[in-house]
C-alpha cells in the first residue's frame, strides 16, 4: 500500500449554519438525533483526529527506509614554511584544497545500508602543478547479527501500523459510546416529557376532584377533614410537576449539548422528540451467539489484542537487541586524476580503484542494558497477553448481565401495564364509594397517588427496556452497525 492510499481525509469545519435558534423548536426523531450529533458534536470531532495522527507516526516509521540525498562541499587555504633538503634555505609554500561530493544513501529492510556517491576534488600548491580526482564510489554495510533482517527492522514499521489500527478500534469505541449517550439522553428526554404529560393530567384531575369535595362540604355531605386531605393532594402533585418540569429541562440541556445545534455552544431552544418509546420485544434465546459476535466486534477488546501485537513485536527487536554488533563492511572506488575538471572524470575509466572489506564488531560488556530492554518487553507481552483473557471474560459477563437486564424490562412492562389496569378499576371504585359514603378521602386520594405511581412505573419500563437494548448492542459491540453507521 502506498503513501498515498494510506493518507486520511484531514480535518474540515463543518457547516456552522445554526439548526435552531434562540426560542425555536428542533422536532427530532431519534435516528435524526443521532446522525446530527454525529455531524456536530465537537468532541466527536477531536476524537476523529486521533487515526490521523496516529496515521502520521507510520509516514515517519516508513521514512527510515526512503533514499536519502546528501551532498557536502569543503574548500581549504594554508601558507607554511618549508626548508630546502639541498641548500637549508627557508621558503614559503602555498596552496588550496576543494572538494565536493554528491549521493544517495538508503537502509533497506534486510538490514543493509548501501551508499553511492560521486567525488571531485581539486590541489593547488604553488610547488606542485594544479591536480583534479575525481571518483565513484559504492559502499554496501551488511548487518549480520545485531539488525539482521526485516523481521527486527520492520518491527517499528509493523508497531506503528498496528498503532493506526488499534486507534480505529479506540475511535469506534468512542463513537459507539457516544451513539449510546445520544440515544440514552433522548429516551431520558422522552420520559421526563412523558412524566409531565401524566403529572400535568393528574393534577387536573385532582382540581377538580378538590372542587368537587369542597361543594360537598359545603353542603355538609363531607366533612372539613376531607376537604384538607384533597387540598395536600393537589399540592403534592403541584409540587412533582415542578419537579418533573425541572428534570425536562435539564434532559433538554443534556441533549442540546450533545446535539451542538447552535455551534456557539447556545441551548437555549426547544426540542421535540418525535420517537415513540415503545417497542417490539427482541427475542433473547442465542446468548451464546451474542457471546460470539461481542467476542468478534467489541472494539476495546480488538483493540487490547493490538496492543498485545504491538508489545510482540517489541519483543522481536529486544531479543535481536542480545546479540552483538557484526557488520560486513565493503567499499569500492573508481578513480580519475587529470588536470581539469572534465578530464577527470573522463579518466575514470583508467586502472585506479580502490577496494575495502572488512568485519566491524561492538558488544557491551554484560549486555545488561539489551537484557533489561528484553526482560521488560517480554514482561509486558505476559501482562497484555493476561489482560486479553480477562477482557474476554469481561465481555462475557457483560453480554450476559445485559441480556439479563433486557428481559427484565421486557417482563417489567408487561408487569407494570397490569398494576395500572389493576389500580384503574382501584382508584373507579373508591370514588365510586365515595359517592355513597362508605370511604373517606384519604382512600381515594391513596388510591390515585398509587394510580399515578403505576402510570410512571409504565413509562419508565418502556424507556428502560430502550436504555437496555441500547447496553446489550453496546456489550456485543453491534450498536453502531444496528443504527446504520460504518467507521472504515
Amino acid at each position: 500500500m502506498s503513501d498515498d492510499d494510506r493518507s486520511v481525509t484531514p480535518y474540515i469545519e463543518w457547516n456552522p449554519r445554526p439548526l435552531a435558534l434562540s426560542g425555536e423548536t428542533l422536532q427530532l426523531s431519534v435516528e435524526e438525533a443521532i446522525f446530527t450529533a454525529l455531524d456536530r458534536n465537537r468532541e466527536l470531532r477531536i476524537q476523529t483526529l486521533e487515526p490521523v495522527k496516529a496515521g502520521a507516526f507510520e509516514l515517519i516509521e516508513r521514512g527510515q527506509f526512503q533514499p536519502q540525498l546528501y551532498g557536502l562541499f569543503r574548500a581549504s587555504e594554508e601558507e607554511v614554511s618549508e626548508n630546502s633538503r639541498a641548500t637549508g634555505e627557508q621558503f614559503s609554500v602555498t596552496g588550496s584544497n576543494a572538494a565536493g561530493e554528491i549521493g544517495v544513501r538508503q537502509n533497506l529492510a534486510s538490514g543493509t545500508n548501501l551508499e553511492f556517491s560521486v567525488e571531485q576534488s581539486r590541489s593547488i600548491s604553488s610547488r606542485t602543478p594544479e591536480q583534479q580526482a575525481a571518483r565513484l564510489g559504492l559502499s554496501v554495510t551488511q548487518s549480520l547479527l545485531r539488525g539482521y533482517g526485516p523481521a527486527v527492522n520492520l518491527a517499528s514499521v509493523r508497531q506503528a501500523e498496528v498503532n493506526t489500527l488499534a486507534s480505529r478500534y479506540e475511535l469506534r469505541g468512542y463513537t459507539e459510546a457516544f451513539v449510546a449517550e445520544v440515544e440514552t439522553a433522548y429516551w431520558r428526554y422522552v420520559l421526563a416529557r412523558e412524566e409531565i404529560t401524566i403529572f400535568e393530567s393528574s393534577l387536573e384531575l385532582a382540581r377538580r376532584e378538590r372542587d368537587e369535595i369542597e361543594e360537598r362540604i359545603e353542603v355538609g355531605s363531607l366533612s372539613e377533614t376531607d376537604g384538607a386531605l384533597v387540598r395536600g393532594e393537589v399540592a403534592r402533585r403541584e409540587s412533582a410537576l415542578i419537579d418533573a418540569k425541572a428534570d425536562l429541562a435539564n434532559q433538554r440541556y443534556r441533549l442540546a449539548r450533545l446535539l451542538n445545534a447552535n455551534l456557539d455552544g447556545s441551548l437555549e431552544f426547544e426540542i421535540e422528540a418525535s420517537s415513540n418509546p415503545s417497542v417490539e420485544y427482541e427475542p433473547l434465546n442465542e446468548i451464546g451467539e451474542r457471546i460470539e459476535l461481542a467476542l468478534i466486534k467489541r472494539p476495546d477488546l480488538n483493540e487490547a489484542k493490538l496492543r498485545l501485537e504491538q508489545d510482540r513485536l517489541q519483543t522481536v527487536v529486544t531479543k535481536n537487541g542480545l546479540l552483538p554488533r557484526l557488520d560486513l563492511f565493503v567499499t569500492l572506488g573508481k578513480t580519475g586524476y587529470a588536470d581539469t575538471f572534465l578530464e577527470s572524470f573522463e579518466n575514470i575509466t583508467e586502472d585506479s580503484y580502490d577496494v575495502t572489506a572488512g568485519l566491524r564488531f561492538n558488544q557491551y560488556i554484560g549486555n545488561a542494558p539489551a537484557r533489561g530492554r528484553d526482560l521488560i518487553a517480554r514482561t509486558n507481552r505476559e501482562q497484555a497477553a493476561d489482560a486479553v483473557l480477562n477482557h474476554e471474560q469481561i465481555v462475557r459477563l457483560d453480554v450476559r448481565l445485559a441480556a439479563n437486564e433486557v428481559e427484565r424490562a421486557r417482563q417489567q412492562i408487561e408487569a407494570t401495564a397490569q398494576i395500572r389496569q389493576h389500580l384503574i378499576e382501584t382508584v373507579k371504585g373508591e370514588r365510586e364509594r365515595l359517592q355513597v359514603g362508605s370511604t373517606t378521602a384519604l382512600q381515594v386520594a391513596a388510591a390515585a397517588r398509587d394510580l399515578l405511581a403505576s402510570r410512571i412505573q409504565e413509562v419508565k419500563a418502556l424507556v428502560s427496556y430502550r436504555l437496555a437494548l441500547i447496553d446489550l448492542y453496546l456489550a456485543e459491540g453491534s450498536l453502531l452497525e444496528r443504527r446504520g453507521i460504518s467507521i472504515p
